[in-house]
Parts: C-alpha cells; sequence; structure tokens
C-alpha cells in the first residue's frame, strides 16, 4: 500500500522552509548569548581588579543567569561519555561544558559547575545509563553502560 501525497505540497515545503529559517534564527541567538556571556566575564573580571575577591558579588548572579536549560547538561555529559576513548572526570567534562558555553569562569564557578555537572553524572548513574570506571588525579571516571 502507498502512502498518499499530501494535497498541498507547497504548504509543507512553505513549513520546512520555515523551520529552517528558525533554525538559523536560534543558532544566532546562541551565538549572541556566548557573546554576551564573555562580555559579563570581561566586566566582571575587571570589577575584581578592584576589589578583594571576598566582597565581590557578581559571583552568585554568574551561576543564577548562565544556568542551562532543563536536561542540556545531561545530554551533553551523555555525548562525551558517548564519544570518549576512556573514562572521563568531572572535571573533564566541566572543562568541555564551560568551553562550549563560552564561559570563562574563576575558580569558585568553576568548583559549582563542576558539582553541578557531578550531580547530573550521579543522576545518570542512578538511571544506569552511567557508571564509575577507575580513578584518575583523586576523581572518578564515568563511562556510559
Amino acid at each position: 500500500m502507498s502512502t498518499p501525497l499530501p494535497e498541498r505540497p507547497n504548504t509543507v515545503s512553505g513549513l520546512n522552509a520555515k523551520r529552517e529559517e528558525l533554525l538559523r534564527y536560534r543558532k544566532q541567538l546562541h551565538a549572541e548569548i556566548r557573546k554576551v556571556t564573555c562580555d559579563i566575564d570581561h566586566l566582571e573580571a575587571a570589577a575584581r581588579l578592584f576589589t578583594d575577591g571576598a566582597s565581590f558579588t557578581g559571583f552568585k548572579p554568574y551561576v543564577v543567569h548562565h544556568r542551562a536549560r532543563k536536561g542540556t547538561v545531561k545530554r551533553f555529559i551523555l555525548g562525551m561519555l558517548r564519544e570518549a576513548q576512556g573514562p572521563l572526570t568531572s572535571a573533564e567534562i566541566t572543562e568541555a561544558w564551560l568551553d562550549k558555553r563560552g564561559f570563562s569562569p574563576n575558580d569558585e564557578t568553576r568548583v559549582v559547575m563542576r558539582k553541578r555537572v557531578g550531580a547530573a553524572l550521579i543522576s545518570l548513574r542512578n538511571q544506569g545509563v552511567a557508571r564509575n570506571e577507575g580513578v584518575r588525579d583523586g576523581l572518578k571516571g564515568w563511562v556510559r553502560v
């Protein structure tokens, strides 16, 4: 049995064209977000030159404002584990995530992000999708099941 052809091929073609247009627009917006994120990083670094670090309050908004959409970190981690030749540590995954997002964070932010990646890894382990394998540089290695 053959599949009937759509009655309005121009409509389907138009919808596909609009979808492609929106995908390009979304890609441009993501690039702009990365640029603005880098600009924020630079402003915070300049502000740190004039403060003693402990009194600088830019850290918490930085972490909150650059929160990833739900499921994005887990998808990123699974992709990294899938492509990896061996076990990856949470620090390696965190650095790749920060690089992908265009961040150049300070050490405090890096620690917070590594904790978030670690929490996602534990969640993936509890779901039976990832497991620990070995230790490197004092950190657990992770692989995809």
